[in-house]
Parts: C-alpha cells; structure tokens; sequence
C-alpha cells in the first residue's frame, strides 16, 4: 500500500481505520528506518487532523501542535504521542471539549500520550519554568487549525531559547550530566538505555538545542547517522517486545540483531557503542565551546572598559614544539606543519595530557587531514610521546576519545580497529575492550613508580587484551600482535619480547594466586618459568593490579592484592641469584678523551654537541636505541657541585634531559702533566620548544654557575613563577629507594619521580648538601617518568653504611614531594 492509500485509510476519525492502516506499516516489512518513522508519523498525521477537523471545525482560535519526537516528525512503533492544544482564551468551556474529543480516541487505540492544553502566554510561562517542557516545544509541528497560533508559538519560543541561553544552557548541561550519572554511558552498558544514557537520544535533542540558541553548534560529521542508528535498534526494539521500551535487555538483543539484519547480539552492541560514541564526543565538544563563549560573554565588558574598547587578542602559551595553549585548549601553533612533521600529533597529544587539557576538535582534525604517516619503525621521539600519554593518567581518557573520533588511534595503531567499541560480555567487566585498555593504562600510570621500566609497564597496559579482537585464547593471540606492534613502534628486540611475555601471562598472577596451593613448589616454579626475570616478574604484577583496578570493582581486593604480593614475594626470591656487579665502565671514544684532555688543561668545562642526523658512531652496539634530541658532551675536571650545575644549566635553557650519564674519567698517562680525574657527562637532549641554544652560551652559563656566580635555583624560580600553574595530572608521588646489593663499590641510590624542569638539578642539589659523591649515574626519561640510578660513595670512596643510605634516600624523597 502506497503512502497515498495509506493516508486515505486513515483520513476519518474512525480509529479502526487508522490502526489498521499502521498495523500494515509496522508489519509488512516494506519500509524500515527514516522512512518508516516519516511514514508513521504521516499517517498520524492524518488522523488527528481529521478528529480535531470534527471536534473544532474551522475555528481561527485553536490549533494542534505536535511537541517533541512527534514534532520532529519521527515516531517509533511504540513511542507516545507529544501533543499541545494551543488556544487564545476566548472559550475555555469550547476547548475543553475538542480536547475531550480528541484524546479519548487515542487513549482508545492503547496508544500512550503526552497532552496539555494551553494558551500561547500559557506556554511560554511554562516552558520557562520548566525547561524540559521548553525543550519540547523547539522541535513544534503544526497538525491542524489556526496556522498563525502554531507560528506565533514557534517564533515566541525560539526567540526565548535564544534570548535566555546563557541562563538555560548551564541549566541543560546540568540536567545532562544529571542523567549520565544515573544512566551511565550508553557505549559501555552491557544493557543500555537507547534514550537516557549518556550518549543516547536524550543527549542528540541536547545538542539540537544548543544548536537552535545560535550560541554554538555540534560536529556534524557522523551526528545525524548515529543519531538514526539509535532511533532503528530502538525500533527493532519495540516490534521484537511489542513494548515503548528504551533498554536494550540482554534477551532481546539477539531478536533485536535479526530484526535488524545483523550478524549477532555482540555486532548490535558495537554498532550501538559506535553511535553513542559519536553523540559523546559531539557533546563534549559542544559544552566547551558554550562554556568557551559564556565566558568570554562575561569577561568582555570588563575587558572592553580596560583596554578602551579595543579587541580582545587570545593568549597562546607554548607546550610543545609546533604546540601551544589557547583559551583553554590544546592547539597549534602557527608554524607548524603537520605534512612535515609525522610525530605532530602524538607530540599534541601528549603535551594536551600532561597539562589535563583538551585538544582543540579543529586541531585534531587538521592533524587528522594532513599529517603524514609515522615510518616503521617509528622515531623514538614518536615512541616517547606516546608513552608520556599513557602515562598522564586520567587525563589520556579524553585527549585519546580525542584522537579516535577522527580516527588517528587506528591509523596509528591498526590493530586497535579489531578491539574499538567491542563488547565484553561478561559481568566483572565495566567497559568495553578498548576503553579497558585505556583505563588499564591510566592505572598503571599511578604504579609506574614501582617499576625500572614504566615504558614497558604503559605499553604492555595498552596492548594487554588487544588479542580480543580475534579469535582463539586472547592471550595467546595478543603475544603475537603486542610484539609486532612493539617492533613497529620502535622498541628493541629485547624489550619488544618482555612486551609480548607481559601480554601473553597478564593473566598468569592472578589466576595463580587465587586457584593454586602457593606451598606447592611446582607452582611457584611454573610461574617462575614463564616469567624468566626478575624485572619481567616486577612489571608483571603491576601490569596485575592496574588490569583488575580497571576491570570493576569486583575484580580487585585486598585479599586478593596479598594473595598476588605473596606469590610474587615466593616467585622473586626463586629468581634471585647472585645479583651482578656493576658494569665495567666502556672504554672512551677519541672524542671523549679529547674533551677530557681539553678540560684537564683549560681547567674548565668543554662542550661538544652532535645532533641527531649525524651518523650513529660504529663503536655503539647494533639495536641500540635511537638518540632523542641531540647528544650533549661535557668534560670538566672533578670538583663539587658539577651535577646540579649542569643539571641547572640545562633546565634554564629549556632543554629536557632524555638520557645523562655522568663518569670519572683517569686521563691515561703521559697525556698530563699533573694528576686528578675529570668528569664526563654524556647526555641526550632536546628543546621543550623552539631551537637549541649555541655551545658558547651553555658553556658561558656552565662557567658561572660552576664559580657561583649564576643563581640557578632564583632563575628557575623567577620562571616557574611567571607562568601560571595548570591544572595537569595528579601524578603519583615521587619514590627513592636504596637497591639492595646492587654494587660492590657505590651505594645504589634509585629515584622514580614525575620528569619536570629542573628534576635533576634539584637532586644534584639534595645530593650535594648529604654531603655524598656521586661516583656515576645512569638517568633515564621514559615518557613522562624520571627513571634514575645514582652510584654515589663516602667522601673516601666507600659504599654508604646501611643506615646512611636509607637516610640519603629519605631525605631525597622528601625534597623531591616539597614543591
């Protein structure tokens, strides 16, 4: 039957005629989708056109209006009928009785209605005391009788949406997140709600409001084609249970998946989970450009009275190379060039993180449009930056949804496609797999303090379940795809097999610990057999805990924390053996000892820089890591207080420290004339922003800061002070220990702390007024984590007595959580 026939079924108000004619719409299959809500809602239409027509007649003083859902012309199969009588007063007793005649017919059919009666004054009163009600009468729709009451209530309406949007707007926002804490987010309920849950139907009108205020407006892209995919799954579900239900139970999803042509209950919830995805992300970026302009609406007047009317220029602080802050929001800079620069939009990512800022949707997009492929292997600075992401804590949730609405997560990580928006099926389970993944990475970043290797710890957090994706134990699958991607990324071979071990057994702790006798030492071995080292076993039973933690609260305790300590206590003491001395130090290059003589004579400090794209010498050894920023070497002869002045130097220039190694160097003889060691610093750098500065005027800095007369500690204030603080990232607290039997010589002193300007100047310092020597060092820059060992001795060369040492690293640890 045509829409034509259909119509002429319905047009009396007999309601026979028109439940028929919708039984033959809703079952004959023919037309499904956005047609068949335009056809339903047509088709009601005309019937109530046709009852008010024989309850009112022609009268100029009383119209019909559809509200809502129904006004925007969508009706679901079970969806309820939003209806207004509007009149203009003059006959109260008249409109009391079309409006008899009108609803008692539909309430005759079982169909469900949302009625009122009010005069235009009526309306607008209501609406604004009531803001749900005002939302129903944006999308108003006129049915039937006095056109001009219908257009003079639409334009009264939207010219009070428009002129009260700063107030109402807070009020919706509100009213949003007011349901999403009740609802919870659709793309990760395992039941969800199509209309209430954050993300769902409720949140579209949301954003269509806004839209009608003229004050902002939503991503288009995607918007309208998610919003129809919930509006479809809703209503396959009203025709599989025959009910006005917006909660996609478990047992119907299966009948709602065949109703819509889909392979299985798990494909309807991903293609849920996408739409929901889509409207969340769509509504965080419209509520910050309605919280952007509200504030610049309040801020203005003022403004404008100080500077003398002139306009108002955005401030842009600079994060990162080619990446700056602007009103609020990551964005870039005006000479980057994201066609040039493959890392750019890692490098944006992570500085967004680190500062807990959001990432401008523009900049994104651009990054998105134009930036150009990460080669394979990745440079190790595309590898730092995506470690400091995942390692910035709750802040990475937002900055990578960010990133994966425009899709450069999958670009850069293909294998990410497999896991996004899948379901997990199973009760302890509170998200779906990729955002597990996320969520495991933003624990683990409160454990990287308890690891040598936090880079590893992130990772293997990101990639832990991504073997969810195919088929077979995940586990199993996962160790193949975790290596390939770490080979991809740009780790070594060594690293990259403790990556594939930690995904293969991020199960093995926990299973252990809870089904196995821990007496039995058979079992203790097994473990001990899969794992094979002492620093695996460590990040292992981190990589535990994050996983449970951001598993759901069922799937951690403190039980079950004692039980899992307990296993890796009786696992770790079987792994322990002779621990190793520390590493006979490498003979020195010629240029080294150049430098070394150079000092030795001059009785000052040399600089030499060699930048990243000069050739990797020959003497380093194959598969060694790739050199971040530029090697920086300086000889000196050995004195006091060189570490923190170095340190000093460096961080007043904003430069980041990657990798340092500091060394005594012996000259060999016949090379001097006189007798005493100098000191070699060898050191990887790189710019925060901006270019290098020259040799001479670190070297120039160096000299002064060496004799006293450059106050580091002032300038470094003075900056830190001339910036205010951001937000950012709670980190977790920095952690000094003392490494049991870690050298026969030195004292092995180990700092874990959040990498910030002038970290290491600040424990040159603290190390310095303990009156110890740092005999060497080993520092290291994993992401966003200082990961540092310094080998530090008596003031005659000795290791530090046991209670000396612990004292050292208490005091360390103090002045490093002292702000």
């Amino acid at each position: 039957m045509t829409g034509t026939d259909e119509r002429t079924a319905a047009e009396g108000p007999e309601p026979s005629g028109y439940a028929a004619a919708r039984l033959r719409l809703l079952t004959e299959g023919a037309r499904t989708g956005p047609p068949r809500r335009a056809a339903l809602a047509e088709l009601t239409d005309g019937w109530l056109a046709a009852l008010f027509t024989a309850a009112a007649g022609r009268s100029r003083s009383i119209s019909l209006v559809a509200v809502g859902g129904y006004g925007r012309g969508e009706l679901s199969p079970r969806s309820d009928l939003d209806l207004l009588l509007l009149h203009d007063g003059s006959d109260p007793a008249a409109v009391a009785a079309v409006a008899d005649r009108l609803w008692y017919p539909v309430w005759d059919l079982g169909l469900d209605l949302d009625h009122s009666v009010r005069t235009l004054a009526e309306a607008r009163r209501t609406a604004g005391e009531d803001l749900k009600v005002q939302l129903g009468l944006l999308d108003a729709r006129h049915l039937a009788g006095d056109l001009g009451l219908t257009a003079g209530l639409r334009t009264a309406v939207l010219a009070d949406w428009r002129n009260q949007a700063p107030k109402r707007l807070p009020e919706l926002k509100e009213l949003c997140d007011e349901r999403a804490d009740r609802q919870g987010e659709l793309r990760f309920l395992l039941e969800p709600d199509l209309k209430e849950a954050r993300g769902g139907l409720r949140d579209a009108t949301a954003l269509r409001a806004v839209a009608a205020s003229w004050l902002a407006d939503a991503p288009r892209e995607g918007l309208s084609e998610a919003r129809r995919t919930l509006l479809d799954v809703r209503d396959a579900l009203h025709l599989s249970t025959g009910r006005a239900t917006d909660r996609l139970a478990l047992q119907e999803q299966d009948q709602v998946a065949a109703e819509l042509g889909l392979l299985d209950a798990d494909a309807l919830l991903r293609q849920v989970y996408e739409a929901a995805r889509v409207i969340s992300y769509a509504g965080d970026v419209t509520w910050r450009e309605v919280g952007r302009v509200l504030r610049s609406r309040a801020v203005r007047p003022r403004l404008r009275a100080m500077l003398g009317g002139g306009k108002q220029v955005a401030e842009r602080s600079p994060l990162a190379e080619g990446v700056v802050e602007q009103d609020g929001e990551v964005v870039l800079a005006r000479a980057a060039r994201p066609e040039r620069d493959p890392v750019l939009p890692l490098r944006a990512a992570a500085a967004a993180a680190q500062a807990g800022l959001p990432v401008s949707r523009y900049a994104v997009r651009r990054l998105a449009a134009t930036a150009r492929p990460l080669p394979t292997p990745w440079p190790a600075e595309a590898r730092e930056q995506l470690v400091t992401l995942l390692g910035s804590g709750r802040p990475t949730v937002e900055v990578w949804e960010a990133l994966e609405a425009e899709g450069l997560i999958s670009r850069l990580l293909p294998d990410w496609e497999r896991v996004r928006c899948r379901p997990q099926r199973n009760a302890v389970h509170i998200w779906t797999v990729d955002r597990h993944l996320i969520e495991t990475a933003v624990r683990a970043a409160a454990l990287t303090r308890h690891v040598h290797r936090p880079d590893l710890l992130l990772v293997a957090a990101l990639l832990h379940d991504i073997g969810k994706g195919w088929p077979g134990d995940h586990s199993v699958a996962g160790e193949i795809i975790a290596k390939d991607v770490a080979t991809r990324i740009g780790f070594d071979p060594e690293d990259a097999a403790v990556l594939s071990t930690l995904v293969r057994h991020h199960l093995l702790l926990i299973d252990t610990a809870t089904r196995r006798d821990l007496d039995d030492p058979a079992t203790v071995r097994s473990v001990a057999d899969a794992v094979g080292t002492q620093g695996t076993l460590e990040l292992l039973h981190a990589l535990t805990e994050a996983d449970a933690l951001a598993t759901g609260p069922a799937a951690w305790s403190t039980w079950r924390g004692s039980l899992v300590a307990d296993l890796v206590r009786r696992v770790g003491a079987l792994l322990a053996g002779d621990v190793p001395d520390e590493p006979a130090p490498t003979p020195p290059t010629a240029e080294q000892e150049r430098l070394a003589v150079e000092a030795f004579r001059t009785g000052g400090p040399v600089l030499a820089v060699r930048a990243r794209s000069e050739p990797v010498p020959a003497d380093e050894p194959p598969g060694a890591p790739e050199p971040l920023g530029v090697e920086l070497l300086i000889a000196v002869p050995d004195q006091s207080a060189v570490l923190p002045a170095v340190a000093g130097v460096l961080a007043m220039h904003r430069l980041t420290v990657r990798t340092a190694e500091l060394r005594t160097l012996r000259l060999p003889r016949g090379v001097h004339d006189g007798d005493g060691p100098v000191l070699l610093l060898d050191w990887r750098v790189a710019a925060e922003y901006g270019s290098l500065p020259e040799a001479t005027r670190l070297r120039a800095d160096l000299v002064r800061a060496l004799d006293g007369s450059l106050d580091i500690a002032g300038r470094l204030a003075e900056r830190d002070a001339a910036y205010p603080r951001r937000r950012g990232l709670l980190a977790p607290p920095p952690r000094v220990t003392v490494a049991p039997a870690a050298s026969h010589h030195a004292t092995v002193i180990e700092v874990r702390a959040q990498d910030a300007p002038g970290l290491l100047h600040r424990i040159g310092t603290a190390l310095e007024k303990a009156g110890v020597r740092v005999r060497s060092m080993h520092v290291s820059t994993l992401g966003a984590n200082a990961v540092d060992a310094f080998y530090v001795t008596t003031g005659t060369g000795e290791p530090l007595p046991e209670q000396d040492a612990a004292s050292v690293a208490r005091a360390l640890e103090e002045t490093l959580r002292t702000p």
